[in-house]
């Protein structure tokens, strides 16, 4: 016996099998499928076992993803080759298998039955024809890469098609069959392989000819003998020959003349009824048995054969007899029509025997054998002479016995009508069939036979579609119990593609026609212009859902050929349309023949059966609901059948009253049943019965969550002891995970689709009961009552929202016309999705601070394959927008990374809270990816983000694993070390992401990184900024500004030139892109470097006018960051995008920002212009910042109103120095006035448009707030361009002028300040109040020392085993030392607030000082003070801990505790300015101050006895030997020079640090410098 499981090929063939998504798809479905069903696992060993399962499932799948990917790329290029070997050797295969065939030795394998085989090698034969037309494409196309996967995948069918092969033979018990069948296999081998060698051979040849000439002739030979190898199967040969039987007998419909048989016309009339009768009755018995067994079908075709041979005999007898030679060709025509859908009904149930499984073939079997009805009862009511009525009632006999079928076990859906939409159907027919029965029943009583007939016809039209509605709501009632499995929709529908494929043959066929008009040509035309833009559709939406990238690739070539081909036929329509000429047709034949060839390769790659459909298994529940349904439709059949034969009888003779009472019997019958039909319809809607049953459900859990709350106020909420708490998180985590999963699907199911509402209502159900339990067994382990109401509150208040979402989906019940109910349910998903979040950040805050991080992996991993799932949303954005973000989110994971690794040393517990947030960024990046894959250039790079993304996420769960595990035990250093090696690989794995990305847009990368330089930049600017203000930008030896000059001018022109080319690389390639931003970048930070230069060179004697030059080219640099933006965003796009307005606007403002820094460059040593320029420069600054201010788009960030009123207050002071400027009209006080205006001005511009955004803001504050805070910034500017003329043009009536400007200004001011108050509300303070700000900053500092000092009270010595006792003394030395630290600087902050009351209580400080500047800088220093001591106390907690732990040097305790001691000492000098020295306060406050003083000195003694016992207790080793001891003083003297370097280096830094404290602005201003 062969063994044909395994493959012969090389091993890696395997691999390449598993590259695919499709085999590794049914292992993540069955890891979802597991997860879902843990929480509904009672027993909880079982549970465990099978989460556990899938979790190892998981990780396997994943590992063999990211194995076979590698091995992919490893052998690609062999491909080809692979394929070729592996179609060799099932060739060779198939020679063995005859040879035991002959030998008498070839058996079946296990399972292997007639019928299972012969359905597998249809199924095989689709997927190897489907495979076939893919390689062609990529043949012709010569992509090397995707051929080689095409080639795989024909290797891969015909694997299964030879198994299927064998099968046949082994099972078939004729020699004969046997032998040619596996001939014929052996043959599509062979032909097989001689496609891929020249498939092989034309990749060599990309484009010529004669390689693709010989390419699809050997296809079309692998295709017929696919064929033959099909007609081989048991039953085939039977439907083949009643083919050709049918084919024969028609020939006889092509004679030019029919001569008569001699028969009467009654005779051949009667003989016509009657074989039409047979005929009909056999294309019903050829339905039912393509649903049996081959022998069934054989008969049923051969019969059909036979009557088809009768009825047609009959009808050339009529056409003979017909009178005239008009009737006789319509005679034949009409026998045309007959034998083309019977050939077509063979064909469908040829079809079906082969594959029947296959969807849609059911419907279109019994839509073919309608068909054959309907063009005979176009014979009979064309041909035979009867009394009126009498044809009518036969055809409808006919029509009602065609559809009888249908309800006899439908497992299929009929058409597309949703069960609302049956149920319209049902009512409407049913009316009309009212109106039928009365026109009949009144028309045969007055003999009106033309309107009876109608009547008649009318009915039966009614009484089929009823029956159709019925089937279909059977169906739907079925599939829709929640035994049943639901059928689901495949890529694309087969059936589609192959009506599409004949309507577009046809209208070739007629265009061709020389007999064709023009009117014929254009509806041709128009006929395919229809179903290839269906076609062309169909294949866009299956490339966009498809997660198999070769696929995909080939749904969107074929659409291409497809509109390719079209375009050209369509463009030869045109031609003949304009020249009715043979010339002109030619080309409009030739032109139809690629367009054929293209949809037939088209259609033959649909027919894969992986894109098909998955049909319904309706469960035996299922079939007793539709059986009601079914019952009153089959009764209302037969009812209706009784009373067309009566009125057939009482139109022949309407004066027979027993027939009238049959007749009304009749009508009684079918008005009870469709009354029936109705009501069975109403009661059975699906979903509502398990609505129902999900609502008693969920009323039963609250029930349960409110005793539990009872037992917990009351304290007799018994603690669960047969399981652990990690599992009870586990199974409320899961359990909502699967609940929030199937919140969209049942809204889904209630707005549209009732067939699924009772599957995913009963799913949601289901995992209360699970959550109810574990939520109760949670609660009953938690000790703190609080936190109890709390798991159960959120559990109840989520049980309740699903509860309401459950009435409103019941009440939706799947209808789409329930309109009334969509806001409701809409509202009620909305709430429910709010109680799933907070549960789950509950849950989730909960395992992170228990180091639980099960539930963050499986988040992970979720993510991870999410990503290779279609997308239910079309893409919103562009590759760049996807770029963009995932850059940030990317970055965000590396800071995260870093934090992590810094906490595992400093604070193990704040991990788990990392961990999350690491989990929810990656989840924010996996979902980017999915998008930026779908929108990527090609596919390679989409499929290359996803790859290193899903690696990421792999490395993340190793480093959040290793969190949890360090959490659980802080002291290991094993753990702590694999950490950091996991935060290595996470980071590194961050860095391919970010490679990846900038593959797929390099330019758009480039952009991006070059943005963030440029933020840089202007950061490092702005600190220069601050230098200057402060008087420190020092000159480096004697340099003057002119030695830099000429540099600055020469770098700002170059710097233009590459703005220009920023610009044009727009719409250039990316490389081009790329190279200008990375330019831009590298000249303005050159630029930067020398106007820093040159600033410094102006010395700090002049620091306004060094301030005017840094502006100016931080200014450029603004402008520079902006231009890159806009150049990212428009980068690719049309010339008339609105982002390609936005790009040469940004250009502008560049060009502008430049000019503007060479006239200050050139101005800076003018000592008579350069007032003048600066404050030129400050109103185009204030201009472009207004433009920015005045955009629609929001701030990155909102701040408070009291931020917003304090910058308000810098305005003021700002207009004072404009009008002092403008009378005194002197230089430096123009240049002061320039730099004071553009930072009050922006300044409070940002914290005007930052405060108004707050969300607590209602939309009429924040236009009022945006409106003033326009109307000032337009005022001011108005003052400054004012105080620029009185400049240029010095005058007494234009300072007069001054006064208004101001008056203008300071009302704008008064109005902003009244938009503050309405933000703020009635709790309104000022917040520039010096009191106010120095109150806040002491209580602060006072309850940050309060924390240190209870962190301090938790601290407890390390415990060693049997040490020396003084180490022992000494930790409880630092305790106890850092403690009374901690406490006396509390009592200190404390004394030193109530000294500041007692001040302003004494009037020496004003509650709203009238010296205020005085006042203020006495706070800030108070503040400041305040500040530094709560920091101090922090560094020492700090400390403290670590030197206990033993991570830190009693030489950084001693620091920080003298540190301490210096605060405190500015602290009361702070309070001493302004104090009596004989008070209470001051006394207590210099008395806590003493105490804090004596606290540090003793800790500072303890730190240093112990260093120095320390010290002393080290010992040195003299070597004796003379070369090693003169080693041993060298090495030591090196030792010493190098600390004492190290000491002066410490020196130096220590100085400039207190320098910069000293000389800085205050911290608030320092802070959000920064920040800009």
């Amino acid at each position: 016996m062969i063994m044909w499981a395994v493959s012969r090929g090389p091993l890696h063939q395997s691999l390449f099998g598993l590259s695919l998504p499709l085999p590794y798809q049914p292992g993540a479905k069955m890891v979802t499928a597991s997860k879902a069903t843990v929480p509904t696992i009672s027993d909880q060993a079982s549970a465990m076992q099978l989460s556990q399962c899938a979790k190892n499932l998981a990780s396997a799948l994943a590992e063999l993803r990211t194995a076979s990917q590698k091995a992919q790329e490893a052998c690609g290029p062999l491909e080809i080759d692979n394929a070729l070997s592996m179609v060799r050797d099932l060739e060779k295969d198939i020679k063995e298998a005859k040879a035991s065939a002959e030998e008498g030795k070839l058996r079946p394998l296990p399972g292997e039955t007639l019928e299972k085989c012969s359905q597998d090698l249809g199924t095989s034969t689709k997927a190897v024809s489907s495979a076939i037309a893919q390689l062609l494409s990529e043949a012709t196309q010569g992509n090397e890469n995707y051929t080689g996967m095409a080639a795989r995948d024909v290797a891969q069918a015909l694997k299964s098609l030879a198994s299927a092969a064998r099968g046949v033979a082994a099972t078939t018990d004729d020699p004969a069959a046997r032998s040619a069948m596996l001939d014929c296999a052996g043959d599509v081998m062979d032909k097989s392989a001689n496609l891929i060698e020249e498939t092989k051979r034309a990749i060599a040849k990309p484009g010529d000819a004669e390689s693709q000439q010989r390419l699809a002739q050997v296809a079309k030979a692998v295709s017929q003998a696919l064929n033959r190898c099909v007609n081989c199967l048991p039953g085939q040969r039977d439907v083949d020959n009643a083919i050709r039987t049918v084919g024969e007998a028609s020939k006889s419909l092509l004679a030019d003349s029919f001569p008569s048989s001699g028969r009467s016309f009654q005779e051949v009339q009667a003989q016509l009824n009657e074989v039409a009768a047979g005929l009909n009755q056999s294309a019903n018995e050829v339905v039912q048995a393509s649903r049996g067994t081959t022998q069934d079908l054989a008969r049923a075709t051969s019969k059909f054969g036979q009557d088809f041979s009768n009825f047609l005999e009959a009808g050339v007898d009529m056409a003979g007899t017909s009178q005239s030679k008009e009737d006789q060709t319509q005679v034949v025509s009409n026998l045309k029509t007959i034998s083309m859908s019977s050939s077509k009904l063979l064909l469908a149930a040829k079809a079906l025997s082969t594959d029947p499984s296959s969807p849609n073939l059911k419907n279109q079997l019994a839509a073919a054998a309608r068909a054959v009805t309907d063009s005979i009862n176009q014979l009979i009511t064309m041909c035979t002479q009867q009394a009126p009525g009498q044809k009518e009632c036969d055809n409808a006999l006919r029509e009602l016995e065609s559809v009888r079928g249908m309800l006899e076990n439908p497992t299929e859906a009929v058409n597309d009508l949703s069960y609302f939409d049956c149920i319209d159907s049902v009512m409407e027919n049913s009316k009309i069939l009212g109106e039928s029965m009365a026109g009949i029943s009144h028309n045969a009583k007055n003999s009106n036979l033309p309107e009876f007939g109608d009547s008649v016809s009318g009915g039966s039209k009614a009484l089929c579609g009823l029956t159709e509605a019925a089937t279909q709501a059977a169906y739907l009632v079925g599939v829709s119990d929640p035994n049943s499995s639901a059928g689901q929709k495949g890529l694309v529908d087969p059936a589609q593609f192959a009506r599409a494929n004949q309507s577009i043959q046809m209208a070739c066929q007629n265009l061709v026609d020389p007999a064709c008009t023009q009117s014929q040509v254009l509806s041709a035309a128009t006929i395919v212009a229809k179903h290839t833009s269906a076609l062309c559709n169909a294949c866009r939406l299956a490339s966009s859902k498809t997660p198999n990238p070769v696929a995909k690739r080939q749904f969107v070539q074929s659409a291409k050929e497809v509109a390719n081909t079209t375009a050209n036929l369509v463009k030869s329509i045109k031609a003949l349309d304009g020249a009715f000429n043979q010339e002109n047709r030619e080309k409009c034949k030739a032109a139809t023949g690629p367009l054929i060839e293209a949809v037939d390769n088209l259609t033959a790659f649909a027919s894969n059966p992986e894109f098909a459909s998955i049909p319904a298994q309706i469960s035996p529940e299922g079939h007793a609901a539709m059986e009601p349904i079914l019952a009153a439709a089959k009764m209302m059949l037969e009812s209706s059948t009784g009373l067309i034969q009566t009125a057939r009888s009482l139109a022949v003779n309407p004066k027979d009253p027993p027939k009238w009472s049959v007749l009304a019997g009749h009508s009684r019958t079918v008005s009870d049943s469709i009354k029936k039909l109705i009501t069975n319809m109403r009661e059975k809607a699906p979903g509502q019965r398990e609505c129902d049953d999900a609502i008693e459900v969920l009323n039963s859990c609250i029930r349960e969550v409110d005793q539990a709350s009872l037992a917990a106020i009351s304290q007799q909420l018994t603690p669960r002891e047969d399981i652990s708490m990690e599992t009870l998180h586990e199974q409320m985590a899961a359990s909502v995970h699967e609940i929030s999963n199937l919140i969209d699907p049942v809204a889904v199911a209630a707005r549209s689709e009732a067939s699924q509402l009772g599957h995913k209502v009963s799913q949601m159900a289901s995992y209360f009961e699970p959550l109810i339990m574990a939520a109760i067994g949670t609660a009953s382990k938690i000790l703190s009552s609080q936190q109890q109401m709390a798991v159960l509150d959120q559990t109840k208040t989520l049980t309740e929202s699903a509860l309401q979402m459950l009435y409103t989906a019941k009440e939706a019940g799947g209808n789409p016309k329930a309109s009334h109910m969509q806001e409701a349910l809409e509202e009620s998903v909305q709430m429910m999705k709010e109680a799933v979040d907070d549960l789950g950040a509950t849950l989730a805050e909960a395992a992170s601070a228990a180091g639980a991080v099960g539930g963050m992996v499986d988040s992970i991993n979720d993510a991870i394959n999410k990503m290779e799932d279609t997308p239910a949303l079309e893409p919103e954005g562009t590759f760049v927008d996807y770029q963009t973000t995932m850059v940030k989110t990317a970055k965000a994971i590396a800071v995260t990374v870093q934090e992590m690794v810094t906490k595992s040393n400093t604070n193990p517990d704040d991990l788990g809270g990392l961990a999350n947030q690491l989990t929810n960024e990656f989840g924010n990046l996996a979902d980017e990816a999915k998008y930026a894959a779908m929108t990527a250039e090609n596919d390679e790079i989409g499929s290359h983000i996803k790859k290193q993304v899903g690696e990421l996420g792999f490395t993340c769960t190793g480093l959040v694993t290793k969190a949890g595990a360090l959490q659980c035990s802080p002291n290991d250093s094993f753990t702590k070390k694999e950490l950091i090696e996991s935060a290595r690989k996470v980071s590194e794995k961050v860095s391919h992401v970010l490679a990846s990305l900038q593959a797929g847009n390099r330019g758009t990368q480039a952009c991006i990184t070059a943005a963030s330089a440029v933020s840089g930049i202007i950061a490092d600017l702005d600190t220069t900024i601050m230098f200057a203000t402060a008087g420190t930008l020092n000159r480096e030896n004697t340099e003057t500004f002119a030695d830099h000059r000429e540099c600055i001018l020469k770098t700002a022109k170059a710097l233009v030139e590459d703005t220009k080319l920023l610009v044009s690389g727009a719409g250039a390639s990316q490389e081009k892109l790329a190279q200008a931003a990375q330019s831009s970048v590298s000249t303005i930070t050159k630029l930067a470097d020398v106007v820093k230069l040159g600033a410094a060179s102006l010395g700090s004697e002049d620091p306004e006018t060094q301030v005017v030059l840094i502006n100016a080219v931080k200014d450029v640099a603004k402008a520079l960051g902006n231009l890159i933006s806009t150049t990212k965003a428009a980068a690719g796009k049309p010339h008339d995008d609105p982002s390609m307005l936005q790009l040469k606007n940004s250009a502008k403002v560049m060009v502008t920002n430049v000019t503007s820094l060479l006239k200050t460059v050139k101005a800076v040593e003018d000592e008579a212009t350069k007032g003048t320029r600066a404050l030129e420069a400050t109103i185009e600054h204030i201009k472009q910042e207004l433009a920015a201010f005045s955009s629609s788009d929001p701030p990155p960030k909102t701040t408070t109103p009291e931020e917003f009123i304090r910058m308000t207050k810098g305005i003021t002071m700002a207009t004072a120095k404009a009008v002092a400027a403008g009378n005194s009209c002197r230089q430096e006080d123009i240049i002061a006035t320039a730099n004071l205006s553009r930072r009050a001005i922006a300044d409070m511009l940002h914290s005007c448009k930052e405060a108004a955004y707050h969300p607590e803001v209602s939309k009429d504050v924040q236009m009022r707030a945006l409106r003033y805070g326009n109307e000032c910034a337009t005022g001011y500017l108005g003052l400054l361009e004012h105080v620029l003329v009185i400049i240029q043009k010095p005058s007494n009536d234009l300072k007069q002028q001054l006064a208004s400007y101001s008056k203008r200004v300071a009302g704008s001011v008064t109005e902003l300040i009244q938009a503050a108050e309405a933000m703020k509300g009635t709790e309104w303070v000022d917040p520039e109040d010096p009191t106010v700000i120095a109150e806040n900053e002491l209580l602060g500092a006072a309850a940050a020392i309060e924390a240190a000092a209870k962190k301090l009270e938790q601290l407890r010595p390390r415990t060693k085993p049997k040490e020396a006792d003084e180490s022992l003394n000494f930790e409880e030395q630092i305790l106890e030392a850092a403690k009374s630290i901690a406490a006396a600087t509390s009592a200190l902050v404390k004394a030193a607030s109530a000294a500041q009351r007692e001040l302003v209580a004494q009037g020496k400080v004003g509650a709203i000082p009238a010296n205020a500047v005085d006042d203020g800088q006495w706070s800030q220093g108070l503040i400041s003070a305040a500040r530094m001591v709560a920091a101090a106390t922090n560094n020492l907690c700090e400390a403290a801990n670590s030197a206990v732990q033993g991570h830190a040097s009693e030489e950084k305790l001693i620091s920080s505790a003298k540190q301490v001691a210096a605060s405190t000492a500015q602290l009361l000098v702070a309070c001493k300015v302004k104090a009596d020295q004989d008070s209470q306060t001051m006394k207590r406050l210099q008395a806590a101050g003493n105490a804090v003083k004596r606290a540090s000195d003793n800790l500072v003694k303890a730190a240093q006895k112990a260093a120095f016992d320390a010290q002393d207790d080290q010992a040195v080793v003299v070597k004796s030997k003379m070369v090693g001891g003169i080693a041993q003083i060298i090495a030591a003297q090196e030792e010493m020079l190098r600390k004492e370097r190290e000491l002066d280096e410490a020196r130096k830094k220590l100085a400039m640090i207190r320098q910069q404290q000293y000389k800085f602005l205050p911290s608030e201003l320092r802070e959000d410098g920064q920040e800009q």
